[in-house]
């Protein structure tokens, strides 16, 4: 499957953000005005970059991505307002493009002014380095403590036209969702109006970046952009249509690998695991409780330990606010029974079947409450001392 996406250039340079030679600076480039959207942090701190991205992005209309990583750009006030405008505008410049058509996006450490003129003398070498074939570098570019680039591709055909899309995104720490969780690009070649476009990223955000977490904590600059060039055939995807629905389940595709992705590389996480939970009185309280589950500091400890304590999931399942009966709920890890009808069922064999299997890299714990027709999942992952030691010194 190839990894290039008709209509559009990446970049990666280093422009003196991070400290030695690492990539920190990434572009997307369309070669003309494209159809946008983005969904956004609901954080009511948000970072400069997000403020302008969100109004930019409001016409439905975008030709480039300026992306930072080690830096957020959050709470820097006026001056990095006005750092992140400049930066837009000087790569407009270069590219010849309208101002308001670049939007920036920025990832890092928090209340620390943006390196402004490294990062001016930057914005020449990055357009010159924008390829095709670019997109390993830009997601290079765009990490902060991830332990390697988040890439995800789908393709899908509109009539005879095999179309392409491909995303990209960062993401380790400080992942919890109210609209996704970090930054996420996604570009296609597909020709699609600006309100479908959103329409289909609202909803596959929902199901995907909506549905994990690492920490518990929403990032001040979490953002997802979709661009869509239409160089790969000029017939537009209507919603309501066999084509349509297709690329809507695509974009879900790639977004639900990339959100996977980002749990899995959790800041010292070693497992990846899908709450999943059935019999609920809605779908909305299936996730209410995955949802606690899954962010339980007590379950994620339990996790990394490989312990098979059903108390905690229990407990999780609790407090969500969702109503059940305690006395209707079972518990597997994999395919371990360890609680049935609101009573243990754990053995010593059974608990040491039920560790093992926590010993994968991943697995699922399904939580049934009842005999309603809500589902819900979430994916999670476990949370130890290395997650304590990256964050204890993030800064230093």
């Amino acid at each position: 499957m190839s990894g290039r996406v008709k209509g559009f250039r990446f970049a990666g340079v280093h422009g003196g953000v991070k400290k030695g030679d690492a990539l920190d600076m990434g572009l997307i480039a369309a070669e003309q005005p494209v159809t946008a959207a983005g969904v956004f942090t609901m954080n009511r701190v948000r970072a400069a970059p997000v403020v302008i991205s969100e109004r930019r992005l409001l016409g439905g209309s975008c030709q480039a991505v300026l992306v930072n990583s080690g830096n957020a750009n959050a709470c820097t006030g006026r001056q990095g307002r006005e750092a992140a405008l400049a930066l837009t505008r000087a790569t407009a410049a270069v590219l010849g493009v309208p101002q308001a058509l670049v939007v920036p996006a920025s990832t890092g450490v928090i209340g620390v002014q943006l390196p402004g003129e490294k990062m001016m003398a930057a914005i020449a070498p990055l357009v010159d380095d924008l390829s095709e074939a670019g997109a390993a570098r830009f997601s290079r570019a765009i990490m902060t403590t991830d332990r390697g680039p988040k890439v995800a591709r789908a393709e899908v055909k509109v009539g005879w036209t095999k179309c392409h899309i491909l995303g990209v995104a960062k993401g380790a720490g400080m992942i919890h969702p109210n609209m996704a969780t970090t930054l996420g690009f996604v570009t296609t070649d597909i020709s699609i109006n600006r309100t479908t476009l959103r329409r289909m990223l609202v909803r596959a955000a929902e199901q995907t970046f909506n549905r994990v977490t690492v920490d518990g904590d929403t990032s001040t600059n979490d953002s997802i952009y979709a661009l869509a060039s239409g160089a790969a055939t000029e017939r537009p995807v209507v919603e309501k249509s066999a084509a349509g629905g297709k690329f809507a389940d695509a974009l879900t595709e790639v977004l639900e690998t990339l959100a996977k992705k980002i749990v899995a590389d959790g800041e010292g996480a070693e497992h990846l695991v899908r709450i999943e939970v059935q019999g609920a009185k809605s779908d909305g309280d299936a996730v209410q409780i995955a949802r606690t589950i899954a962010s339980s500091q007590l379950v994620k400890t339990a996790l990394h330990g490989c312990d098979p304590n059903w108390g905690r999931i229990l407990a999780a399942a609790g407090r969500s606010g969702a109503g059940f009966n305690p006395d209707h709920v079972s518990v597997k890890i994999g395919q371990v029974s360890i609680f049935e009808d609101g009573v243990p069922v754990m053995t010593a064999k059974t608990e040491a079947k039920a560790a093992s299997a926590m010993k994968r890299r991943e697995y699922a714990i399904n939580v049934v409450v009842g005999r309603g027709r809500g589902l819900g999942h979430y994916w999670t992952c476990d949370l130890g001392h290395e997650y304590v030691r990256i964050n204890a010194d993030y800064r230093t």
